[in-house]
């Protein structure tokens, strides 16, 4: 379990009696989802739960209440199931069919672009669960990658029916205008009105995305891609694509017009065009369908069989030796034969003794004239330079010849060893091989960037550049992923950049740069658990901290931590900015002014403002401000509404 469920503290809780929360599994601007177990049918359900902050607003809770309404009223195997809503102490629920797996977002970022089969299959499953929506009077309003969930099983489904409207009341101005700027409708930006037309022109826009591998328009504000919306034509994804169907390009176009009357009318009219084009490209959607099983590998099966062994061993009999015949009776005649023959012997001694001291005597001119006498012993030439060294073998009548070798170990210009060695004797004028060596050899080092530390470690010791040093460092990447690769040369204090791969030397050393991962999230945390969270994934917590108001983290919790330029370090001491909770401001004193005046002061004193919309008939001098709700002098966050009570000082 993460650190971040660790603290969370409805991880373990019991939801109303009947949900028992197990982990966290999503966060977004309303709510967070976690996955939780319903005690009563035994199953696994996704608890959306409405954040605390927002738990007392009752415009949000209205709005966490049409989810549940919305999603509930719809029946289709493309849409995710609703069960049930709820409240629980502060509590506002809802209760969701669980979909192990990813979003389409998470594709994308994956795969950067779809094939078209997975392309159709997906808008063919969003289409139907959309175009259900559609035909019980529902427009979702936030139609994007984030909120096509693509189960493990292989189903596909459409949630998030948070925004959902009935399409008679399509007006949203203001705070209700909240889809996402990159998928939102012209006349969202123009007018601040949607239909379920609106809805296609989002489909489309993730239509492009999915075929081009990127949004059709960018910005580095909101307000330049809102404007491009509002402005430009979206272009044919095959412009970036090639493999776009001419099919597909006109689905494209046709879903993104600028005016609404353009477009399909509903989901289901796009629908019903997609899967002619299925018929005319031959494409039909990928099923459903579990993973199967890997298949055992016969060939390797069969490999693996142990083969009998056998063996034989040779019996071998010792045959004793037979005894000889008995001897011959030593008689007189016998005698005189063993007396010739020893004679016979010295005299072959002798002759023998001279003729070795011959041999000898020529041997040993043939050692000194042309045997090894006339050979010269190779003198040690290891450590010299390789002039020194060709003239010690000249001194002994022997001939070098060099020969260049790279070496880790031994200076450039030394003679490492020669051929034959010293010590070996050789005839005189023989060729003796220096090998001088002329440093480390010149290796590649590979771009080793994403790559898990222990392989990048593994291939650069491969090439004769161990890692001499490993710096951490909390970026997004992945932990233990590679984010930047330095060079040091063999005694040398330079540092060499090599993030792209570069050449280098045997012996050189390279410095790591490895993820930690981001920094912790501690937002709304207690300081204590902030500290714990930061201090296990390896920073130190200053002692002190600092202090600022925030509208949307409560007094006494974290709102972060101070940042700093550059990427933080293990064991870097951060600050944590504590949060003052919202500040509040005086609401001015309005009596006596005028219905406009009135409003414009409270308007820039950083309120809004209301009231009854009849006194809008009256003419602005007619009316007269009698006080306040909240009264003046009290303390109110920005942004709080205040109504305006008005009488009319009409002069009738």
């Amino acid at each position: 379990m993460s650190t971040s469920q660790q603290v969370d503290p409805l991880i373990g809780r019991l939801v109303d009696g009947r949900y028992r929360v197990r982990a966290r599994i999503a966060r977004g601007g309303m709510a967070t989802v976690y996955v939780a177990t319903d005690l009563r049918l035994e199953r696994r359900v996704a608890l959306k739960v409405m954040h605390a902050h927002l738990s007392d607003d009752s415009v949000f809770q209205s709005r966490f209440i049409q989810e549940a309404r919305s999603a509930a009223r719809l029946a289709d195997p493309h849409v995710v199931n609703v069960f049930d809503q709820g409240q629980d102490g502060e509590l506002a629920y809802l209760v969701m069919e669980y979909l192990p797996g990813i979003t389409l977002r998470e594709l994308l970022k994956e795969q950067k672009r779809l094939t078209v089969t997975q392309t159709i299959t997906v808008m063919d499953a969003v289409l139907s669960g959309l175009a259900a929506a559609h035909r019980a009077g529902l427009i979702h309003r936030d139609v994007k990658p984030e909120n096509v969930l693509l189960a493990e099983d292989g189903r596909i489904k459409i949630g998030d029916f948070g925004l959902a409207r009935a399409t008679s009341a399509n007006t949203a101005t203001g705070a209700q205008l909240l889809g996402t700027i990159a998928y939102l409708a012209p006349e969202l930006v123009t007018r601040g009105t949607a239909d379920a037309r609106s809805d296609i022109y989002s489909l489309g826009i993730m239509l492009y995305e999915m075929l081009a591998g990127e949004q059709p328009y960018k910005g580095e504000q909101p307000m330049q891609i809102a404007y491009q919306h509002a402005t430009d034509s979206v272009p044919r994804p095959s412009v970036k694509n090639p493999g776009v169907p001419e099919q597909l390009d006109e689905l494209v176009l046709w879903a993104t017009e600028k005016s609404p009357d353009e477009r399909p009318a509903d989901a289901q009219e796009m629908l019903e065009r997609l899967r002619e084009i299925e018929r005319e490209l031959g494409i039909a959607p990928l099923a459903s369908r579990t993973r199967a099983l890997p298949e055992v590998d016969r060939s390797e099966a069969e490999a693996t069989k142990v083969l009998p062994f056998a063996a034989t061993t040779a019996l071998t009999d010792d045959v004793p030796a037979g005894t000889g015949p008995v001897a011959a009776a030593d008689d007189n005649s016998a005698r005189l034969r063993r007396v010739s023959a020893r004679r016979s012997r010295r005299g072959g001694v002798l002759l023998a003794l001279v003729l070795l001291l011959a041999a000898v005597a020529g041997g040993v001119g043939w050692w000194w004239g042309s045997g090894p006498g006339s050979q010269v012993a190779i003198p040690r030439v290891q450590g010299l330079t390789y002039d020194e060294a060709a003239g010690l073998l000249e001194e002994h009548n022997l001939v070098a010849e060099r020969r260049d070798v790279n070496s880790v170990d031994v200076a450039p210009g030394e003679v490492m060893a020669s051929d034959p060695g010293a010590g070996a004797r050789v005839d005189q004028e023989t060729v003796v091989t220096l090998d001088v060596s002329v440093g480390p050899a010149e290796v590649a080092v590979p771009k080793l960037t994403d790559t898990p530390q222990a392989d990048a470690t593994a291939q650069l010791e491969a090439i004769g550049v161990p890692v001499v040093e490993v710096r951490e460092y909390f970026l997004d990447p992945a932990p233990g992923m590679v984010t930047n690769v330095r060079i040091q040369p063999r005694g040398s204090e330079e540092i060499v950049d090599c993030i792209d791969g570069c050449a280098a030397h045997e012996g050189d050393g390279a410095i790591l740069s490895v993820s930690l991962g981001p920094v912790p999230d501690v937002a709304g945390l207690t300081v204590d658990a902030a500290t714990g969270t930061l201090t296990d994934a390896g920073l130190q917590v200053a002692g002190e901290r600092q202090q600022q108001h925030s509208n949307d983290v409560e007094a006494g919790r974290v709102i972060g931590i101070v940042p700093k330029d550059g990427v933080w370090a293990r064991d870097e001491t951060v600050t944590l900015i504590e949060s003052l909770g919202p500040e509040l401001f005086e609401v001015p004193d309005v009596e006596g002014m005028t219905r406009d005046e009135a409003a414009s002061t409270l308007r820039d004193h950083g309120f809004e403002v209301s009231y009854n919309p009849l006194w809008n008939t009256f003419p602005d001098a007619w009316t007269n401000v009698t006080g306040t709700d909240p009264s003046a002098g009290d303390r109110r966050q920005r942004g709080t509404t205040v109504q305006i009570l008005i009488e009319t000082s009409s002069p009738i």
